[in-house]
C-alpha cells in the first residue's frame, strides 16, 4: 500500500497522543522509532499486536526503540485500550488522518468479502537520523517483534 521505501525519510508529523498531548516525530531524534499502523482498538488482531509489543516491550527499550502506535481511534479510545491492556507505550489519536496519510497506509481493503477503506496494518522503522530502517508491510500480529527484530540493522 505504501510507497515508502528504506532509506526514504520518514515523514515528519505532529500529532495528539491519548492523552492529547502533542507529539512530533523529530522530538524522538537521536532514538530509534517503532511506527506501526493498525485499523481499531480492542478488535482481536490489533490486539494481539499491541500485546506483541507489550510482551516485548523491555527488550525492545533496551535496543533503544520508542514504540508508537497509531490508528484513527479517539484518545478517549486509546485511553480505555491502554488501560485494558496495560500498554506501556504511546498511541497516536489520528482521527483527521494526518499521520496515516503521510505514510500511505489509508486505502481499499478486503474484508469478509466487503472492501471498504481502512488503515493498512504496516509497520515502520525509523532511525534516529528519521530515516526509514524498515518497512514492513505484510505484518504478522502474533510476531510483530520478532520482524522488527530480523529486520534490524544493528
Amino acid at each position: 500500500m505504501t510507497t515508502l521505501q528504506p532509506g526514504d525519510k520518514a515523514p515528519d508529523f505532529t500529532a495528539k497522543d491519548q492523552n492529547g498531548k502533542e507529539i512530533k516525530l523529530a522530538d524522538y531524534k537521536g532514538k530509534k522509532v517503532i511506527l506501526y499502523f493498525y485499523p481499531k482498538d480492542n478488535t482481536p488482531t490489533c490486539t494481539t499486536e499491541a500485546c506483541n509489543f507489550r510482551d516485548n516491550h523491555e527488550i525492545l527499550a533496551k535496543k533503544g526503540y520508542k514504540v508508537i502506535g497509531v490508528s484513527p481511534d479517539s484518545e478517549k479510545k486509546h485511553q480505555n485500550f491502554i488501560a485494558k491492556q496495560n500498554l506501556p507505550f504511546t498511541l497516536i489519536a489520528d482521527t483527521d488522518k494526518a499521520v496515516i496519510n503521510a505514510y500511505g497506509v489509508w486505502g481499499p481493503k478486503k474484508f469478509m468479502g466487503k472492501i471498504s477503506d481502512s488503515v493498512h496494518r504496516e509497520t515502520f522503522v525509523i532511525d534516529e537520523k528519521g530515516v526509514l530502517e524498515q518497512v514492513i508491510t505484510k505484518v504478522k500480529s502474533k510476531i510483530a517483534t520478532d520482524q522488527v527484530l530480523e529486520g534490524a540493522t544493528s
